[in-house]
């Protein structure tokens, strides 16, 4: 048995759409959440500044003993995972990534939406995925600053925000989103009401749950315990906490902390 907890990062809220899956993947897993809401949002700063804010993250893990860190954002993910391998080989971790595989190998002659921060959609680890699975009719779309208006939960901003997005693409052949970035889910509705139709949408959480569990297994590090496992979030701005209390799927064995920038 080993109880010691998964880690998972995120720039705010946005991550608890990974966190619910996992969870509800891997119930008897002890989970941290660092809720980093005081720098969201990582997509549009320089690598350099995403990759020493997720390496103070990681050094405030090493006190909880994480078996292993999700990266629950993809901006954070393609900027700092090679940095991350490289400099802390005792943790196991596990990248979330626009899900352009996943769209490829299901949805390859349908008309597919990119949707990510710009951070994400110009990242080398993107246009890799670009050219690697290549599709005619797909369109990338950086989406400055709608984490922020989701983090910030301005909702009555969103539809506008998207009006505007939207207006010089040819919105109504879209048939697949991909969700480039974790706070996207939260918005389903928004997205489908502001295209006019139904569409398919396709995030990361499914690969990244089968990729921790391919971990504890080939680890051996699996808690075993056949209770509920506990949950701490790490909260940098205190208004954070009951947004990501209205998003948790499951709300037992959940404890709240609240840490300023100075203390991590």
């Amino acid at each position: 048995m080993d109880d010691r907890p998964i880690g998972i990062i995120d720039s705010g809220i946005g991550g608890i759409s990974i966190l619910n899956e996992v969870r509800k993947y891997l119930p008897c897993e002890n989970y941290i959440y660092y809720a980093d809401s005081i720098n969201n949002p990582y997509g549009n700063k320089p690598k350099e500044e995403i990759i020493k804010i997720v390496d103070n993250i990681i050094k405030y893990f090493i006190k909880y003993n994480v078996k292993i860190v999700i990266i629950a954002c993809n901006t954070a993910s393609t900027q700092t995972i090679s940095y991350l391998r490289n400099n802390y080989k005792d943790i196991l971790f596990v990248a979330v990534e626009p899900a352009i595989k996943v769209a490829y190998d299901k949805y390859k002659d349908k008309n597919v939406l990119v949707m990510a921060t710009p951070g994400t959609i110009h990242s080398d680890r993107l246009m890799s995925l670009a050219k690697e699975y290549y599709q005619k009719n797909r369109i990338l779309l950086p989406c400055t600053n709608l984490a922020e208006l989701i983090e910030n939960e301005n909702l009555e901003e969103i539809p506008i925000y998207l009006d505007n997005l939207f207006k010089n693409i040819d919105y109504n052949q879209i048939e697949v989103v991909i969700l480039g970035c974790t706070h996207y889910p939260f918005i389903k509705k928004y997205i489908e009401n502001a295209l006019n139709h139904k569409v398919i949408f396709v995030d990361g959480a499914n690969g990244v749950k089968k990729r921790v569990e391919f971990l504890l297994q080939e680890n051996n590090v699996f808690n075993n315990k056949n209770n509920q496992g506990t949950l701490t979030i790490i909260l940098t701005k205190k208004e954070t906490e009951n947004i990501i209390r209205n998003y948790l799927v499951n709300n037992s064995n959940v404890c709240f902390k609240y840490k300023d920038k100075s203390s991590i």
